[in-house]
């Protein structure tokens, strides 16, 4: 699961890396691209742990990419983005960081700091790189449909695929808008297209502000949070035992990195599910509405070759009842066949054969 890390010059992006991460990143090096995996926190994970007592605990992982801050005022800003965007259309997930604070020390972007404007002309830019995909493949159909191939029914609907895409960009809507059938989605797929991405959208705030609410998400993004990138990014230097004074002084319970983390996670369409035993407690993200033989798939490919059921518990029946035995004993432990769809928090165990 990756997450891009996208705003203009001077937003606070690659401060906001470093509080997701916790990875520091050297000036001279700010013109690369900088990658950190975090687990996403997850207190069940932490209450299983503790019952199983396993050899190992894994959490489910986002991989931040921290991609360049670029001026769209100029030819070579506008240039660097597009070097850029193989990386951010990798991605499932893109995080649009935009300035909300005063600091005279950083000299704002287009000498302003005005949030709705910034937010407005990185959305148009993604925007304006689909519309270039989209209107390029166009005229490649157009080519090629005035020729009998064995390609041309399977083309004459992507073209009418890419004319309503076209439509929908030249009127700043988003892909996601269009391209809403999974058979929609997969016959474009492989041009993964930043509007059809999910977006999250990340006000970096003044530090006496951070626990005001932010506004509310624009039409082409699914969540807002406000936080202030530089205060997180020292919480993230801290030693836990410091932290939670730190916070307190900001009026906040948790830092901002774990809500932003729980925030992608929920945006990217994920949820989890568990197994556990002595050797390992383990969350596995699943894609939401993904079926048991996919899970056990997720696991491992003999699982779900040989997939005979998968005994399911959910993790809160599972903690009110104790253990597993007392679950059993109590009828919270169910038999599921393939074709059951997991629910987060369940924790599975797959029974197969081969």
């Amino acid at each position: 699961m990756r997450a891009a890390i996208i705003g203009l010059p001077q937003s606070g992006k690659s401060t906001l890396f470093t509080a997701a991460t916790g990875k520091q990143i050297d000036p001279a090096d700010l013109p690369q691209e900088h990658f950190g995996n975090v687990p996403v926190p997850d207190e069940r994970v932490d209450f299983l742990t503790a019952l199983y007592k396993p050899k190992k605990t894994t959490y489910a992982t986002i991989e931040f990419v921290d991609i360049p801050g670029f001026s769209l005022a100029d030819k070579h800003g506008i240039d660097e983005f597009k070097r850029h965007l193989p990386t951010a259309r990798q991605a499932e997930l893109l995080i649009g960081v935009i300035r909300n604070f005063e600091n005279p020390a950083v000299p704002p972007y287009r000498q302003r700091v005005d949030p709705q404007a910034d937010l407005n002309e990185l959305w148009e830019e993604f925007v304006y790189a689909d519309l270039e995909v989209v209107t390029n493949r166009i005229e490649r159909l157009e080519k090629s449909l005035k020729k009998p191939t064995k390609t041309h029914e399977a083309e004459k609907r992507e073209m009418q695929l890419m004319e309503k895409c076209r439509e929908a960009l030249e009127d700043t809507l988003p892909l996601s808008s269009v391209l809403t059938s999974e058979d929609d989605k997969k016959a474009l797929g492989s041009f993964a297209f930043l509007t059809e991405k999910p977006w999250v959208v990340v006000y970096n705030v003044d530090e006496d502000r951070a626990s005001v609410e932010p506004p509310e998400p624009p039409k082409h993004a699914l969540s807002t949070i406000a936080l202030c990138a530089e205060t997180e990014a020292e919480i993230a230097q801290l030693d836990e035992t410091d932290r939670p004074a730190f916070l307190a002084d900001l009026g906040v319970t948790e830092p901002a990195q774990n809500r932003l983390l729980r925030l992608c996670y929920k945006a990217m369409g994920f949820v989890t599910f568990l197994t556990v035993g002595d050797d390992e407690v383990r969350a596995w993200p699943i894609r939401r509405g993904a079926s048991a033989l996919e899970a056990a798939g997720k696991i491992h490919s003999d699982l779900a070759r040989g997939f005979i059921r998968a005994e399911t518990v959910a993790y809160e029946d599972l903690k009110t009842a104790g253990d597993m035995r007392f679950a059993k004993a109590a009828g919270k432990v169910r038999q599921e066949g393939k074709g059951y769809i997991v629910q987060d928090g369940d924790i599975i165990f797959i029974k197969f054969n081969l």
